[in-house]
């Protein structure tokens, strides 16, 4: 059975759009046959990282700060799969981006020099064989979520695991408004789950459909720019 340990970085938790969206990628996972569980960076509260790298050189694999990251290493290290699950802000939840940095003692300094890159080693007792991302935005067009998928598969590369993919949703807001095409995303997301535990990988079709378009860019702008308007004339008559 494959154990997955997803990460949600979302302030919201359980209450926003990447919170729906990993969870449909976990029932389609535990339909067929993985074991999840959920971690929330907000709840971890994960000092930053200091950058010693005591983890490496003083005591290889142990991170000397006290803090809940202790008892999230060895589910870290026990997962097949770890998930991580993020709005994109500029460019991440403060806690997210501490909790990505204080990955660094799963890894092991030993390197090699791949297509013109220099990788480090999963640590011996780690059994991580892939990572994926999940990842929702507000703005319009895909890229805006390409800066964070490039970082979480520099971290996979680095490791030496395989970055599985991402499940990427922008403007993902817009399905608040539209249940019928939140629950095709949503769908589409269950399926890509079950997808990734029975063939190991998912399919550009499934990835595709869940990032589509859903209203125009034109109409997207033209919200924001409206409410901006408002806004400031809110400001102006307080």
């Amino acid at each position: 059975m494959s154990e997955v340990v997803a990460v949600n970085g979302s302030p919201d938790k359980d209450k926003g759009n990447t919170a729906r969206l990993v969870w449909s990628l976990l029932e389609g996972m535990r339909e067929a046959g993985a074991s999840t569980k959920v971690l929330y960076a907000s709840e971890i509260n994960p000092n930053p990282c200091l950058g010693d790298m005591h983890c490496w050189y003083r005591k290889p694999g142990q991170c000397h700060q006290r803090d809940r990251m202790q008892d999230v290493y060895p589910l870290l290290k026990e997962a097949d799969i770890v998930v991580l699950a993020t709005p994109v802000y500029i460019p991440l939840p403060g806690e997210m981006q501490n909790f990505i940095n204080r990955m660094c003692p799963l890894f092991r300094p030993h390197l090699s020099f791949e297509n013109g890159r220099t990788r480090a080693q999963a640590r011996e007792g780690v059994r991580m064989k892939g990572m994926a991302l999940v990842a929702t935005g507000a703005w319009w067009e895909l890229e805006n979520l390409r800066i964070l998928e490039h970082i979480v598969e520099e971290i996979a590369m680095k490791m030496g695991v395989t970055y599985l993919g991402g499940v990427l949703r922008p403007h993902a807001y817009v399905m608040d408004g539209d249940q019928v095409k939140a629950e095709g995303i949503r769908q589409a997301v269950r399926q890509a789950g079950h997808q990734l535990i029975r063939d190991g990988e998912f399919s550009k079709e499934l990835l595709q459909r869940i990032s589509m378009p859903l209203v125009s860019e034109e109409d997207l702008r033209a919200y924001w720019n409206d409410l901006e308007r408002r806004t400031n004339s809110e400001q102006k008559g307080s």
